[in-house]
């Protein structure tokens, strides 16, 4: 069961390989596919694949933390599903079951920026067909097509106040997580520090600095996925309080 195991010799991944092109054109393919459909995707009765989907999710992040316990690899200062792709993982599950406006309103900006950057440039030890590899990318990509789902067939939008609820919603989990990492000795949200390989982080200045500089980037960027995907009438209409 070396797809299973813990060491990755066998499986090492390499960015840009051919299975990672692969996995960047199901990005874009299955986002394609969505958005050109979307009109006879709104007319279907989607419930039991949201539910599913929803199912799939959650049974894939238990069995990653299987995956950690077999292999010994489990331990509280990195497995706690603290980092913001695991947040909005769960977020992607709640918003499958519950269909709640507000969970879209956060989980747009994090899944388009967070998971698609993890898409494409992402922290991973191993390759295709490890169990890591499709844990890894289905999560991700699951993120980003449920949002634009949402989206596209179920009508969804952000206004500008969704920004303003997603600076909240950071704001009040960022001295939660610190907390935490004190205590676990954990870096979560690299919170604690940058990140060992060369990171974006790295132009953003020195520790405690970068967070503040993270925090304004994330902003900048969330206006412009704001921009992209607001009701084309907003402004005109006058902003509408949610």
């Amino acid at each position: 069961m070396a797809w299973f195991g813990g060491s990755y010799k066998e499986f090492d991944f390499e960015m840009f390989s051919v299975s990672h092109f692969v996995i960047i054109a199901l990005l874009f393919i299955i986002s394609a596919g969505v958005f050109f459909n979307r009109e006879k995707l709104k007319r279907g009765n989607w419930r039991k694949v949201e539910i599913a989907a929803a199912i799939s999710l959650v049974l894939f992040e238990a069995m990653y933390h299987i995956w950690m316990m077999v292999n010994g690899n489990w331990n509280v200062s990195h497995a706690i599903p603290l980092e913001l792709c695991s947040i909005s993982l769960f977020l992607t599950v709640f918003l499958l079951l519950t269909k709640k406006k507000i969970i879209y309103e956060i989980l747009l900006f994090t899944a388009l920026l967070g998971a698609s950057q993890a898409i494409f440039t992402p922290l991973l030890n191993f390759e295709f067909p490890h169990f890591r590899f499709f844990h890894f990318f289905y999560t991700h990509l699951m993120m980003i097509w449920t949002v634009l789902y949402f989206t596209w067939v179920k009508g969804y939008r952000p206004t500008i106040w969704s920004v303003v609820k997603l600076f909240v919603f950071l704001n009040v989990m960022m001295p939660i997580i610190m907390v935490i990492n004190k205590l676990v000795d954990g870096n979560y949200m690299f919170l604690s520090h940058k990140p060992k390989s060369p990171s974006l982080l790295d132009v953003l200045g020195p520790y405690p600095y970068y967070i503040v500089s993270m925090e304004g980037l994330v902003i900048t960027l969330s206006l412009l996925v704001w921009l992209i995907f607001r009701e084309k009438d907003e402004i005109k209409r006058g902003i509408t309080v949610q």
